[in-house]
């Protein structure tokens, strides 16, 4: 997979920001299951000055979808985000590495930009 290796380089990485902010990735390979077709393993979050995870994607559980009248079978989501630190994960559609890895680092500023405020 494109881009897999500078994801797996990545694991453990983690970042303190001169505003308080911090974030990390952990990421490496598994299995391709169903809840993991792509057969990555990945947790990338954002926490604040508190240590509180503010944001972030992973695929560590599964989250229920949201409410479809259309579809009414159980089907869980193992790729998510959680776009704040009470968000219990809005599933997340993987596409790539690259993209997940774009949609994290631009979710970190708009983030911060939205508890900031600036």
């Amino acid at each position: 997979m494109e881009g897999l290796d500078i994801l797996l380089s990545m694991h453990g990485t983690v970042v303190y920001r001169d505003d308080g902010y911090w974030w990390k990735i952990e990421a490496w390979t598994v299995p391709p299951t169903r809840e993991r077709p792509h057969g990555i393993r990945y947790t990338m979050t954002l926490h604040n000055r508190f240590n509180k995870r503010v944001f972030g994607y992973d695929n560590a559980h599964a989250v229920k979808p949201r409410k479809n009248k259309r579809f009414s079978g159980k089907r869980y989501d193992y790729d998510h985000l959680h776009r704040t630190a009470i968000d219990q994960g809005t599933p997340y559609e993987f596409q790539d590495v690259y993209t997940l890895l774009q949609d994290f680092f631009s979710g970190i500023d708009a983030t911060i930009v939205a508890i900031e405020g600036k």
